[in-house]
């Protein structure tokens, strides 16, 4: 891969969130640190995350008389394990820049000044509180119910003891239909015996409609569907076209980039807003030349990605190593009454807000 690194991959379960909700710290500027604060600018890095379900089909044992019995054709004929491919975000996580990390210095006397930082030294804010904010994709992991395992004793004694498979098969379908009987007599009132109260109905509701799904199985079958996550980091340095990410197959799922047992899944990357490169001498000038808070300018991309000509994701990137940086005035800071607040997205080192 030219000009691009790749820094993770991995498959992770749906119970464990993507990514950890940030964390943040704050650090006063205090006579010990010489009023100083250490702050990491970041570089971009795309992850590329896939949500990929694993279906495990299992045949129930009555299939041959579904439609027999109950009328259904699309049943599982088959045990089989399959995967698909869902939805693909991008999620811009920023990365601490060993090349450029700063300090912000406060005069002595300043009141209470202080700053936000992430764990790993991004700057999240100054003279003002942070509180991170859950991504919707990290909200949505977390929230997602578990998929519920019916389990219900359905082998009756006079199911056991039909004997032949034939015979089971309808002794079961004859279950299924004096449950739904009994089901509909309990909602329309004319049961015998009804439930005393709303909540006793709801659960004998439930317990007759797990019962039904039970015997429904033997006929048509299980399907299991566990969702994963796989994700991908990467670092751009410029643009990128038809570069292989990863590659899917429905057999194996999420497969390595140079694994041909999978279908290749495409990115291509294209810069729409970008700083003008320096010459070395102009650059060095330049970065010696930022007084007081250093922050980024992010540069813009359109970024596709897609599988077999088909988009799976399209959309716009803000990445900073096609960006520049600029400085917020020293004298900015120095008011000792009424200092200035600043807010930055700490995935980009970007200014959010700013209150004088």
């Amino acid at each position: 891969m030219k000009n691009l690194l790749v820094i993770a991959t991995g498959l992770l379960l749906l119970g464990t969130p993507l990514t950890a909700q940030t964390k943040v710290i704050k650090k006063n500027a205090v006579k010990a640190n010489d009023f100083g604060i250490t702050y990491s600018l970041p570089k971009t890095s795309l992850v590329v995350d896939a949500e990929v379900t694993k279906v495990t089909c299992k045949v129930g044992p009555y299939y041959q008389y579904a439609e027999k019995y109950l009328g259904v054709k699309d049943v599982v004929t088959e045990d089989k394990i399959y995967f698909e491919l869902g939805k693909i975000n991008l999620i811009n996580r920023g990365l601490p820049d060993p090349d450029h990390t700063y300090i912000i210095e406060f005069k002595q006397g300043t009141v209470a000044p202080y700053a936000y930082l992430t764990e790993e030294g991004l700057l999240c804010s100054i003279n003002a509180p942070y509180t991170p904010t859950e991504s919707e994709l990290e909200a949505t992991k977390r929230q997602r119910p578990k998929e519920k395992v019916v389990d219900a004793s359905v082998f009756s004694e006079e199911l056991l003891m039909a004997g032949s498979t034939a015979r089971q098969a309808e002794v079961a379908a004859k279950q299924i239909y004096r449950i739904r009987e009994s089901r509909l007599n309990i909602l329309t009132g004319e049961a015998d015996n009804l439930p005393p109260d709303g909540d006793a109905m709801k659960l004998v509701i439930q317990q007759l409609e797990e019962q039904e799904a039970a015997l429904t199985n033997l006929f048509t079958g299980v399907l299991t569907k566990e969702t994963e996550h796989y994700e991908v980091s990467i670092i751009p340095e410029e643009d990128l076209e038809k570069e292989i990410i990863f590659r899917f197959s429905k057999r194996l799922g999420i497969v390595d980039a140079d694994d041909l047992g999978g279908e290749p899944i495409y990115m291509d990357l294209k810069a729409i807003e970008k700083a003008p490169v320096l010459e070395p001498k102009e650059a060095e000038k330049k970065e010696k030349s930022l007084k007081g808070i250093v922050y980024n300018i992010p540069g813009k991309a359109s970024v596709e990605i897609r599988m077999s000509g088909r988009n799976l994701f399209k959309g716009e990137a803000q990445i900073t190593q096609f960006g520049t940086r600029e400085g917020l005035a020293p004298v900015m800071f120095e008011d000792k009454k009424a200092p200035v607040k600043v807010w930055f997205y700490p995935e980009t080192g970007a200014i959010k807000q700013i209150i004088q």
